[in-house]
């Protein structure tokens, strides 16, 4: 991690550090519905002042205590919540060993919090949300309601907002069979709000050629 309180991460995203973040659930609802795996992206600038995904976390979580799972979305999302062989943690210990790398990473680009960057941010951000909630953690580094959207995002930069259209627009190979798990998805939003990052920067976009000291 490009460490230092003058980072280019830090100044780049105003004391933000993004992490993308993906999840599949059985349900729409993070209130109600189980969340079964989680996958995370953390990312970094290369000595070329280009960001690159550099670090990969991937788990698979029980569904908390009287969860509710509906059938088509563990039909859609082929996840069996119950299979022993899925090697699935409760939702606590999950996010305990989730967060520390990403707070090291935090620290380490000197930025205050994390945000989270997802397809469909909201959706992500509000099941986080819900299982901190649950497992009591007090050390959340994400921020509590400002995320990045790569939807928005891709609308604006690509003319596309389905992830897998918008990752071949922009020239990022994307196979269909490996969609809705969640870290081939994480992957793939990583490798999008990357290029978006420095194709906008490639366009002369950033820096900010008028920005006041």
């Amino acid at each position: 991690m490009s460490g230092s309180e003058d980072s280019l991460m830090k100044q780049r995203f105003r004391g933000y550090l993004p992490v993308v973040i993906d999840v599949e659930t059985a349900g729409f609802n993070a209130s109600t519905d189980a969340l079964l795996e989680i996958a995370a992206v953390i990312l970094d600038f290369d000595e070329d002042g280009q960001l690159k995904p550099v670090e990969s976390h991937q788990f698979h979580v029980e569904p908390f205590e009287g969860a509710n799972i509906e059938q088509a979305a563990i039909e859609f999302n082929g996840i069996d919540p119950h299979s022993e062989l899925r090697g699935a943690l409760p939702e606590d210990e999950v996010l305990k060993a989730l967060f520390k790398p990403i707070r090291k990473a935090q620290k380490a680009a000197g930025c205050q919090r994390s945000v989270l960057v997802g397809h469909n941010s909201n959706f992500d951000h509000s099941f986080l949300m819900r299982a901190a909630e649950r497992a009591n953690i007090k050390r959340n580094p994400f921020h509590p309601f400002v995320s990045f959207d790569t939807t928005s995002l891709a609308a604006l930069t690509l003319g596309q907002t389905v992830l897998i259209k918008a990752c071949k627009a922009a020239g990022i190979e994307f196979d269909q069979k490996r969609a809705h798990s969640a870290l081939y998805d994480t992957e793939k939003t990583a490798e999008l709000f990357c290029w978006m990052v420095n194709k906008w920067k490639a366009l002369g976009g950033w820096p900010l050629t008028n920005q006041q000291p």
